[in-house]
């Protein structure tokens, strides 16, 4: 009864009409449980006095009696504001009322006001220009009242003082005062008989507070001692519920028996024997690297286990990864299956391909290339040798998921840059075999407490350790203005014989932003900067085949200096490639920096990157020029990408600079929504909800089908995964 009064309609609120229906709805606000559930970003303590002359320290929350006015000429406007003087048993200050002039009734000269606003000193003043105030009683008297104000406030029989007051993210057509009306009507008619979804011995072990008084405290605390523990509670309990979704999941993968076709393994005395793997490993001019090694292993292990693989192998740029994936497509085969290796663009399939055909057709392994341009007289025969068990490895792009895609004994499936494919796409290329084995690989180094949020149901490998004899990469920032040192510094490398990236934002010029283009600039560098070397230019919008004709020409040396989009930040692998500048950096995200800063540095010359960034613009400046102005996150990016190479220590900085559905491409695949939980911000809550709700369906695998996990799905917000 209660679960089918929260999934009410909000228009069951008294005040919530069409307006306020619509403008909740840009919100997300429909029902009572998301207005519930739409947590404030913030809380003004009105409890609490704080007198005009502490402004500095935090806003102002005082008793004031308005002493004067005054009306002065607005030149931004051309018309008449109103200036209020008040004072309290402190200080005088200035209210300033910008088209307000209703505000002259309502501050009468010689009366006491409850005041809550920021202050500033300017024109010689003390100044407001954001405030809210609220007429003392009459009844209160006026004896001593300035000196008694902070007793007054902590006694004050109003909605909006003396008390601790929500601050929620709003949409055009609702104000804060209609919100928090809107909120305290359900807090009244609904919560009270709200029942605990957490055990009560979990919430007596961490000292949470019950659901009910929970909800009520995180909207309208009654000090901020509770609302902390409002916090700790609704943090914990969404943390708890998310990863019982997590450790479902674990446990219903490890409750799947492996489907054996074709092959069985075959073992010697000595256990598993591993004939193509120790082929390919005899026929590489290099060793592997112990954290390659290790993973290998570990793969080896997941594959002749009873229950299907399901791994992430996380990795720097350069740290082996697709190397890794071919073992374990070796031991797919091995066992008598197939693999199939996914990648997001044709670009870094058909590289992968390429190195699929050079490293394993020579050991035996019919590979073969699979995208959408591929014609159909070819495709039509390519699929007919993959249905009849002919191919053993696929390596492709979304095109391995098609309808008319069938495989004989589909082992394996790996996909590459995982983070750029949907979770439907990852359902659609598992579902082409009988419960798979999987295995997700990101070069974007996911920090280990969103890990456990997204991905704690898979077991996860990271490749910390680069191939032997790479340099690390030189990094250096740069003012546009600047550049010509830029220049110079590359056309020694070129004539050292090196090769040089360059790196645009955009494709072809746009009138609306003042910013380099690769087109225009492939010109310039081709006809002025660079005569002396070819030049060419790669991006999105070219067709396939000249974008693979343009990178085998700059990985034979025949292009020297490549103009790009981020197109090149993934699949190009140029060992002789030593520069990387990229124009406006602060334009780039980390993630895409440190992807594109990786594809230098293959070798084992030293290697540099560029970040070349945009002058900072007057405040005058155009629209346009404002395009280009190095906002703070954009200083933040590039200080980030100067002071670390480690990608685990940028994507934990590119987390709290931008958030986690962008991390892990999740934001717009419904994987994740927390309502109030931070992973990183609150990591030991994520750490102790994991362990209680793992420990919990250890002793309760049925956990998930209890009427309280229900309720709590439909308060937390959390999104339950998708198999």
């Amino acid at each position: 009864m209660f679960l089918r009064e929260l999934t009410m309609s909000i228009d069951a609120i008294k005040g919530i009409g069409p307006v306020a229906i619509h403008a909740l709805a840009k919100r997300g606000i429909c029902s009572v449980e998301a207005l519930l559930c739409h947590y404030p970003r913030t809380w003004e303590d009105r409890s609490q006095y704080i007198a005009l002359k502490d402004f500095s320290s935090s806003p102002v929350c005082t008793v004031v009696q308005v002493t004067a006015r005054d009306w002065f000429f607005n030149s931004r406007t051309g018309k008449q504001d109103l200036k209020v003087y008040v004072e309290d048993a402190s200080a005088r200050g200035v209210l300033v009322c910008f088209n307000q002039p209703f505000m002259e009734k309502k501050l009468v000269v010689g009366k006491y006001y409850w005041l809550w606003g920021t202050f500033q000193h300017k024109f010689g003043e003390l100044q407001s220009t954001s405030f809210e105030v609220e007429a003392v009683p009459a009844e209160t008297g006026s004896h001593a009242i300035l000196d008694h104000a902070a007793s007054l406030l902590a006694e004050a029989p109003s909605r909006c003082f003396g008390r601790i007051l929500p601050v929620y993210p709003l949409s055009e057509g609702l104000t804060q005062s209609k919100l928090r009306g809107f909120i305290e009507q359900a807090l009244c008619r609904y919560v009270s008989p709200l029942e605990n979804e957490l055990p009560w011995y979990l919430i007596q072990r961490h000292r949470l507070l019950p659901k009910s008084q929970a909800i009520k405290a995180i909207h309208f605390p009654r000090s901020m001692a509770e609302l902390e523990q409002a916090r700790q509670t609704l943090i914990y309990e969404e943390f708890f519920y998310l990863e019982v979704l997590v450790g479902k999941r674990a446990q219903e993968r490890r409750s799947t028996q492996r489907v054996q076709q074709g092959l069985s393994i075959r073992t010697s005395r000595s256990g598993p024997s591993f004939p193509l793997q120790y082929r390919l490993l005899e026929g590489l001019p290099f060793t592997l690297t112990p954290g390659q090694t290790e993973v290998i292993r570990a793969i080896n292990q997941d594959m002749d286990g009873p229950h299907p693989m399901a791994r992430l192998l996380q990795g720097d740029v350069g740290s082996g990864k697709t190397l890794v994936s071919f073992f374990a497509a070796l031991r797919g085969v091995e066992l008598g299956g197939q693999a199939a290796l996914m990648a997001p663009t044709e670009l870094l399939a058909r590289q992968h391909g390429e190195n699929a055909t050079r490293l394993l057709e020579p050991i035996g392994i019919r590979s073969a290339f699979l995208s959408g341009n591929i014609k159909a007289t070819g495709r039509a025969q390519l699929l007919k040798r993959l249905a009849a068990g002919e191919i053993d490895l696929v390596v492709g792009t979304h095109a391995l998921f098609s309808k008319d895609v069938q495989y004989k004994n589909l082992r394996l499936v790996v996909i590459d840059e995982q983070h750029r494919f949907g979770v439907l796409q990852r359902q659609a290329i598992m579902s082409k075999g009988a419960h798979p084995d999987l295995l997700m690989m990101s070069a974007t180094p996911i920090p280990r407490t969103l890990a456990l949020t997204i991905f704690g149901d898979l077991d996860i490998s990271i490749i910390r350790d680069l191939p032997p004899g790479r340099k690390p990469i030189k990094t250096h920032l740069a003012r546009e203005s600047n550049e010509a040192k830029v220049y110079d510094f590359v056309r020694d490398e070129l004539a050292a014989g090196r090769q040089a990236y360059f790196v645009y934002p955009l494709i072809e010029a746009d009138e609306r932003k003042s910013l380099k283009d690769a087109q225009s600039m492939a010109t310039r560098l081709a006809q002025q900067v660079f005569p002396q070397y070819s030049v060419a230019l790669i991006h999105s919008k070219l067709d396939e085949e000249e974008k693979r004709q343009t990178m085998d020409d700059f990985r034979s040396g025949a292009i020297r200096i490549l103009v790009a989009t981020s197109v090149v930040e993934v699949g190009v692998d140029v060992p002789n490639a030593s520069c990387m500048v990229i124009e406006h950096a602060e334009r780039f995200g980390l993630a895409a920096l440190h992807q594109l800063r990786g594809r230098v540095g293959r070798g084992e010359t030293q290697s540099y990157c560029f970040l070349v960034y945009s002058d900072s613009q007057t405040p005058g400046a155009t629209s346009a020029q404002s395009s280009t102005v190095l906002t703070d996150e954009g200083k933040a990016r590039l200080k980030v990408m100067l002071e670390n190479t480690d990608g685990f220590v940028i994507a934990e900085e590119d987390l709290k600079l931008r958030g986690p559905g962008q991390i892990t491409g999740t934001e717009q695949a419904g994987y994740l929504s927390l309502g109030i939980g931070d992973p990183i911000r609150d990591a030991p809550l994520l750490e102790r909800a994991r362990a209680d709700a793992f420990a919990m369906l250890e002793g309760d695998p049925n956990l998930l089908q209890s009427e309280h996990l229900q309720v709590a799905q439909v308060l937390s917000r959390t999104s339950p995964f998708p198999v």
